[in-house]
């Protein structure tokens, strides 16, 4: 079922309560300078992610990306801001004080510098290993152009999980992706990091709702399982603003529901699946549920090979709060 891209679907205009209190934590980031994705891109599962300190996202680097996907509301510019040195400490220092049991850190593209910001990147992930060692670290990483050097840099560092988004299927990737990024390129980079490590969990989303079809959708997931990617998060694609690519179709909880069951068939560890799941969509709290045993380590189990009580559905559209009309 698919309604009609001129209006917004009833499931993504139900509005729960937003009375929760997250003072702790943004007041943790403005007095650091730092940046929450969560805040910036008005993400409609702040309230779900922020809740007993689960999981939060930060942009390092700045706010200004050397590339300009047709998707994306951050700032462009050939040259970024200058970055800055204390930035490590100053994201360890706020998610130790947040007492966070999730942190995501992302990055713009920095094609500018010549490491693309790969070792800053890396500083920051051991810097909160050093202060919060309790912490688990996902770390949604750009391409790095594919570099084996660069990806070996945030290897070193040890997240829990290295993130990369293939974004779309191939067909669509000139119409919504930077030039300079391609499906084959983001492929190659979930490749390379099972390659350098295989023992590190990666992960990778797709944003639906562009044009693309079931049957692309479903060769894009064994793509993803053949390169060892583990994890898979699929969402809907919502329009930023109006100088931004139009969303083709609305599609329906069921056909994401779909999707989950056939990610999960293909042998992902588990597949977050539906129209407000976002890359780091409850991250902490589904890394715990199906990574994690009682002991607090890793078992490297598939849902499949789970009881089936033991798996848990991600929550409905209706019990987050969806993004701003455009």
């Amino acid at each position: 079922m698919v309604e009609t891209k001129s209006r917004k679907p009833s499931w993504l205009k139900i509005r729960p309560s937003t009375d929760r209190d997250f003072s702790i934590i943004k007041n943790a980031l403005r007095r650091r300078g730092l940046v929450s994705v969560c805040e910036e891109a008005r993400c409609p599962n702040m309230a779900e992610c922020w809740k007993e300190q689960e999981t939060a996202t930060f942009m390092v680097m700045g706010d200004t990306c050397t590339r300009g996907c047709k998707f994306c509301a951050i700032r462009t510019a050939r040259i970024g801001r200058p970055l800055d040195p204390k930035e490590p400490e100053k994201l360890a220092d706020a998610i130790a004080e947040m007492n966070l049991h999730y942190a995501v850190i992302t990055s713009v593209d920095r094609d500018d510098l010549p490491d693309q910001g790969a070792g800053h990147f890396a500083a920051c992930i051991r810097a909160i290993r050093k202060a919060r060692p309790d912490t688990h670290i996902e770390a949604l990483i750009p391409d790095f152009r594919g570099e084996r050097e660069r990806l070996r840099e945030i290897i070193k560092a040890r997240p829990d999980v290295i993130a990369h988004n293939v974004e779309t299927v191939p067909r669509l990737q000139q119409d919504v992706r930077d030039p300079r990024a391609s499906y084959a390129q983001s492929l190659n980079v979930l490749r390379t990091i099972k390659e350098l490590d295989p023992t590190i969990r990666s992960k990778t989303s797709l944003m639906l709702g562009l044009g693309e079809t079931a049957e692309e959708v479903a060769s894009v997931m064994k793509d993803l399982r053949e390169a060892g990617c583990d994890i898979l998060t699929l969402g809907q694609y919502l329009r930023p603003g109006n100088r931004f690519l139009e969303v083709k179709e609305y599609v329906h909880p069921e056909q994401f529901e779909r999707y989950r069951k056939q990610g999960e068939t293909l042998g992902f560890l588990y597949v977050a699946s539906g129209p407000l799941v976002r890359s780091s969509y409850r991250a902490g709290e589904l890394f715990r549920e199906h990574l994690l045993g009682e002991s607090g380590q890793e078992t490297g189990q598939p849902l499949l090979d789970r009881p089936s009580e033991e798996r848990t559905a991600p929550t409905t559209a209706g019990e987050v709060i969806p993004s701003p009309e455009t």
